[in-house]
């Protein structure tokens, strides 16, 4: 394992975390496949077809300037623009247009790489003159994968993070504890990495709705209603404090999900059961190749028209396929009788190995 901790003084200049992140990168990749789809509205989700239920996966700049975004159903964005050209989700060429950038930002000399997802980045570096560093690394992402990305500096990986919202697209920004509050005090709480519209929710009732109030809040306040875990660390987040660490040590998952939009709602018990069945053959599959046991269950459903609970379980430590199913179908009992069901979706949380390296960074669900 490499690392480089911002914030020591280093032996060719001060260490910088730096976080890379492609611009509207599926849509990209599939512009540089079809070169005359330059400048155009670009849609990319489900299989392509808009009279299916999906989603909208990524969009190009043309397309979000109507109001599209990734998660929008995608016959809403659709109508939207009427004009866009819609695309489907091809998995394999985004993996491996990522691989490309990801040995790209590897080869720079001394840098260390944390993936984060196919489109970014962290890069710890030593450096004098970052920014620099940040545009001699776009111009060799740019050169080896006619990618464009844009680049954060910071001294934290909170900082570096939340600094490349504002060098979009293919700029470098750099945001410290210097400038922290300067650029992000007004700022709703909702803009930083971590929080979410119900933590930002949650935090508006106890008065709390911009970074600079979250700065300001007294951590031992924030337990009542986060937890002593939570609490603590909304507050730093608050600060922009946190791991200064760019890690190499390859990412372990907690665990493995399948979801499935059906295209006419689930309205019988058997076609449900069926359904988890189905979802679980897949997940069970993911996980064996982990080769690491189950340890707990998350049943997702979606009911018509658009509401959405999740039913979830802690389980004996099992690998044997029989007993994940058994419990991943006591979750569906949990469910509202008589509801038609849009979506299913099953993930299976398996024991982390001791050495791995989880709670480092902030982390979203699969979900």
């Amino acid at each position: 394992m490499r690392s480089v901790r911002a914030g020591q003084t280093g032996l060719v200049g001060e260490p910088w975390v730096l976080h890379v992140d492609l611009d509207q990168f599926i849509a990209a990749v599939e512009v540089l496949r079809r070169p005359e789809l330059a400048g155009r509205a670009v849609i990319v989700g489900g299989r392509g077809d808009p009279a299916e239920r999906a989603v909208v996966s990524t969009a190009s700049y043309e397309a979000r300037a109507f109001g599209v975004g990734s998660g929008m159903p995608l016959r809403i964005a659709a109508r939207k623009v009427p004009d866009a050209v819609i695309l489907p989700v091809d998995q394999e060429a985004y993996l491996a247009a990522s691989g490309e950038v990801m040995s790209v930002l590897r080869a720079r000399p001394g840098a260390t790489v944390q993936v984060l997802g196919w489109d970014e980045a962290f890069v710890g570096v030593e450096s004098e003159d970052p920014e620099s560093f940040a545009r001699d690394l776009q111009h060799a992402v740019l050169e080896k994968t006619r990618l464009h990305c844009s680049v954060g500096i910071g001294d934290t990986l909170v900082r570096a993070k939340v600094a490349t919202t504002f060098g979009k697209p293919a700029g470098v920004f750099r945001l410290t504890e210097a400038n922290w509050l300067e650029v992000m005090g007004s700022r709703p709480t909702i803009e930083l990495w971590g929080v979410g519209t119900k933590v930002s929710a949650r935090l508006a009732t106890l008065g709390i709705t911009t970074v600079a109030d979250l700065a300001a809040a007294d951590p031992d306040g924030l337990v009542p209603e986060f937890g002593p875990k939570m609490g603590p660390w909304y507050a730093q987040l608050g600060r922009g404090d946190g791991a200064r660490t760019v890690d190499d040590t390859p990412w372990v998952a907690r665990g493995h999900s399948r979801e499935t939009t059906f295209q006419q709602d689930l309205t019988e018990p058997g076609q449900i059961d069926d359904a988890v069945r189905e979802l679980a053959a897949h997940v069970l599959a993911d996980v064996a190749a982990e080769g690491r046991p189950v340890v707990g269950l998350t049943l997702k459903v979606r009911y018509a028209p658009f509401f959405t609970k999740t039913y979830a379980r802690k389980i004996p430590r099992t690998a044997d396929p029989a007993e994940v199913l058994a419990h991943a179908l006591d979750l569906v009992a949990k469910m509202e009788p008589g509801r038609p069901v849009r979506l299913l979706g099953l993930r299976a949380e398996m024991a982390m190995p001791e050495d791995s390296r989880q709670g480092h960074t902030p982390t979203r669900s699969g979900w």
